[in-house]
C-alpha cells in the first residue's frame, strides 16, 4: 500500500481510502500508456469522456440521437443539477467535437438503435477499473484518479491550448469560479506534451481557423 495514501475509518470503523490530490490529471503520455493497457471493450466510455470533458453519469446517457454528426457535436441532456443554484433540474449543453472523433463516434453508433444509450458502466465500477490499469501501468499515484480526472484532463489540456476560460466553463457546464479553484497551472507541460495535447485532441478548437 503506498505510504502516501490517506487512510481514514468511518463510524462502524470501517477502514476507507482518501485521495489526497483531487486536482491530479493525466499527463499525455500517461493517458497513453492508460488507452494501451485497457480491453477494447472498455475505451468507449472512458475515450467519449476524454474527448468531452463531460461527467460519467452524462455519458452513460449518450444515445445516437444525441450526436449532429455533420456539424460534429454532441448533446448532452442528462446534465447536473445544480440545487444551490435553485436548479429543479440540469441544463443539457451542446459541445463541439473533433473531427476524427466525430467519425469514430459515427461509425461506433451504427451498433445502436437510435434511442439507445451508447456505453454501459457505473461510476463504481469504472473508477475501480481505472485504479486497476493505472496500477498495472506504474502510476506512481494511482489511487488519486477517478473518472471525474478525465474531466479535469480535458480542462486543462484546452486551458494549455489557450481556449478562453469562458469557452471552457460553457463546454465542461462550470462556473468561473468552480474552474479556477479546479483546475490548476497549464505552465506545467513541457513542449513534448503540448505536441502530445494537441495530437491527441486533434482539430478541437482550430476548425475555424480554416475558414
Amino acid at each position: 500500500m503506498p505510504t502516501d495514501l490517506l487512510k481514514k475509518r468511518d463510524k462502524l470503523g470501517r477502514e476507507y481510502s482518501v485521495r489526497t490530490d483531487r486536482r491530479r490529471f493525466f499527463y499525455p503520455d500517461e493517458w497513453k500508456k492508460f488507452l494501451k493497457l485497457l480491453r477494447e471493450s472498455k475505451i468507449p466510455l472512458l475515450n467519449f469522456m476524454f474527448n468531452t470533458g463531460c461527467r460519467i453519469d452524462e455519458a452513460l446517457h449518450i444515445r445516437p440521437c444525441d450526436f449532429d454528426f455533420e456539424r460534429n457535436n454532441v448533446r448532452l441532456w442528462k446534465t447536473k443539477t445544480k440545487a444551490k443554484k435553485g436548479e429543479t433540474h440540469g441544463k443539457p449543453r451542446t459541445i463541439s467535437l473533433s473531427s476524427k472523433f466525430t467519425k469514430r463516434m459515427k461509425s461506433y453508433c451504427n451498433n445502436f438503435n437510435d434511442e439507445n444509450y451508447i456505453f454501459k458502466g457505473s461510476i463504481q465500477s469504472t473508477n475501480q477499473l481505472m485504479k486497476r490499469i493505472l496500477s498495472k501501468a506504474g502510476i506512481k499515484d494511482w489511487y488519486n484518479f477517478s473518472s471525474h480526472n478525465i474531466r479535469k484532463t480535458h480542462g486543462m489540456y484546452l486551458k494549455a491550448l489557450g481556449i478562453d476560460v469562458g469557452e471552457i466553463c460553457t463546454r465542461l457546464g462550470h462556473d468561473y469560479d468552480t474552474y479556477i479553484s479546479h483546475y490548476g497551472s497549464a505552465d506545467v507541460f513541457s513542449e513534448k506534451d503540448m505536441r502530445l495535447i494537441r495530437e491527441l485532441i486533434d482539430d478541437l478548437y482550430s476548425r475555424q481557423r480554416r475558414f
